[in-house]
């Protein structure tokens, strides 16, 4: 059996949500179609993967609607959380709740990625964070 799974974040403009993805460190495997505007972006950081699908895809392949509001939240784990939120900050994007210090260890901050659904950046509890 196969050992590879990803998340599909159907998203309202592919282009703005998989750059959104980019400045968190994930890199660009596949995009269809290979020039112009994308309807399919496959991403990669590490060992995780993503995709990103215009909005229309899930009614044009099973007959499925994407509700409005948040569908999702994606946990992703950065180096400098407090770096990464204030570069979102300054190219406009959307901040949900700075950094703060949790109980198990790990420092988080929520952000909105270009649909509004939250992205939890974190540093790992047993990191040397600044």
């Amino acid at each position: 059996m196969a050992e590879r799974a990803f998340p599909v974040i159907f998203a309202g403009q592919v282009t703005a949500t998989a750059e959104f993805y980019e400045r968190l460190g994930f890199q660009r495997q596949y995009q269809l179609p290979p020039d112009g505007d994308p309807g399919y972006v496959g991403l990669r950081r590490g060992a995780a993967e993503l995709a990103v699908v215009a909005a229309d895809w899930p009614q044009q392949q099973y007959g499925a609607a994407v509700a409005a509001g948040v569908r999702f939240k994606i946990f992703i784990y950065v180096g400098d959380v407090d770096s990464a939120v204030e570069e979102l900050r300054q190219r406009r994007g959307t901040i949900l709740r700075d950094a703060m210090d949790m109980p198990w260890g790990e420092r988080v901050a929520y952000v909105a990625d270009p649909d509004g659904n939250p992205v939890a950046l974190a540093v790992p509890a047993n990191s040397d964070r600044p």
